[in-house]
């Protein structure tokens, strides 16, 4: 009976029909993302042998998340996410069958793996905000963690299988089918898209064009701080600890002397610690600023793991942890920002997540890519190891500052209402005033 409950407290948002329908065609698009990432990152290994290109790549692609991705939440807030998802997505496919035709016709370049990198970019700054703060209209604040938590899993089950899937088909036939498989596998969250009861859906109601609308957006962060400093923290730790496409193909390479299998093996086993990770978060995890101390910490810890590990067979354990820690603390950081947002807020709050994780990458990727190739990769995750831990020491300063002004974050019981932890954390129109956000 205790297993029965358990699997339907982890699994609960998966009861709306809905978001079952999204969760399956995202992961199955996902499967095919991860697998062009793998290859497009050992693409341009092969084509280079730099990490510094390969970390430039990367950087370009999330450079438009960088300079954009603050409008595409303005964007997200006015108009009908579920419609401008369904374009974007789409033209995600027809960017991967682009790289497919390349690729398989021996022709692509450098050059190339860069343009469309930043199409995908473009791409991204868009749908993002829009696809984070669609999971609540889908699925209702009662269930917004759960589905955060899954979400990550669902990601983190798709880098399990799509790196291993990527090794081996890159080793058999070349990069190329990668991306092939990668742009059909569009169809299946486009068609879960088409295929969802609009009835059932609780959408925002969209925020009527008006000047300074960005502005507005930073200015309610700034005077949040529950939301600005999930974002401080998430900034730092996703500008040098989430650069593992940068720095895991030289592990492979440099570190292990292995292939594009090893590669494939080690993101795997990330993936998998991740996905038991996932799955942890959204029946036990927490929201907070408190719970995100520690995940950093305990993510900071796992990344020296890695660093030191002098084995592939310890280097794998060592990233199954780090990946249960990076979902973790990427969760907790998601539902933290949603459920102390505004609803017309919540595109532009969740656009800053963007930059915030893969923003910061034009910055992170480069910047790692040269320690790698300068220092070795095994410093190249010990700077991913420092930053997380001086996340953490930001997040405790943070709660210190408010115990010396009278205002403390404390762990209380879900769905417990604590206003004298968050009453001044809040502003003051948000409609979660009352509601627990540091349980």
């Amino acid at each position: 009976m205790n297993v029965q409950a358990s699997a339907k407290r982890t699994f609960s948002s998966l009861s709306n029909p809905n978001y079952r329908k999204f969760f399956f065609g995202q992961t199955t698009s996902l499967v095919g993302t991860w697998m062009q990432t793998t290859a497009q990152s050992w693409l341009v290994f092969t084509l280079t042998h730099s990490a510094t290109d390969i970390g430039f790549v990367v950087a370009l692609q999330t450079l438009p998340v960088l300079l954009l991705g603050p409008y595409g939440g303005v964007i997200a807030d006015r108009v009908n996410k579920r419609r401008l998802m369904i374009v974007l997505q789409s033209l995600m496919g027809v960017q991967a069958a682009i790289l497919a035709v390349l690729s398989l016709t021996h022709v692509v370049t450098y050059f190339d793996v860069a343009v469309l990198a930043v199409m995908l970019g473009l791409n991204n700054a868009f749908e993002n905000p829009s696809r984070q703060s669609f999971i609540l209209e889908m699925v209702g604040p009662n269930d917004l963690r759960n589905a955060v938590s899954l979400n990550s899993t669902m990601n983190n089950v798709a880098r399990a299988v799509g790196p291993a899937a990527a090794g081996v088909l890159i080793a058999a036939f070349g990069e190329g089918w990668c991306f092939a498989l990668n742009a059909v596998s569009f169809a299946a969250v486009v068609g879960s898209l088409v295929a969802m009861d609009l009835t059932k859906l609780n959408p925002s109601e969209p925020t009527i064009r008006a000047k300074g609308q960005l502005r507005e957006g930073f200015r309610y962060v700034a005077r949040t701080p529950i939301l600005l400093f999930p974002l401080i923290m998430m900034a730092l730790v996703g500008m040098l600890a989430y650069e593992f496409q940068v720095t895991l193909p030289v592990v492979a390479s440099t570190i292990f002397h292995g292939s594009s299998a090893v590669y494939g093996v080690l993101m795997a086993a990330m993936g998998i610690g991740a996905v038991v990770g996932g799955l942890w978060t959204a029946a036990r995890g927490k929201t907070g600023i408190r719970a995100l101390i520690k995940a950093s910490l305990i993510f900071g810890v796992c990344m020296t793991f890695a660093a030191l590990a002098p084995a592939l067979a310890i280097e794998l354990i060592a990233l199954a942890l780090v990946g249960f820690a990076s979902v973790s603390f990427l969760s907790m950081a998601n539902s933290t920002l949603q459920l102390g947002t505004d609803p017309q807020m919540r595109g532009r709050v969740m656009a800053l997540w963007a930059v915030a994780f893969m923003g910061s990458t034009p910055i992170g990727g480069p910047l790692i890519g040269w320690i790698t190739s300068v220092a070795g990769a095994r410093v190249g995750l010990g700077v991913g190891a420092a930053s997380c831990l001086a996340a953490g020491v930001i997040g405790w300063l943070t709660i210190r500052h408010y115990r010396e002004t009278g205002t403390a974050l404390r762990d209380t019981h879900a769905g417990e209402v604590n206003r004298s932890d968050v009453e001044h954390l809040q502003p003051q129109t948000t409609p979660y005033d009352g509601q627990e956000l540091d349980s």
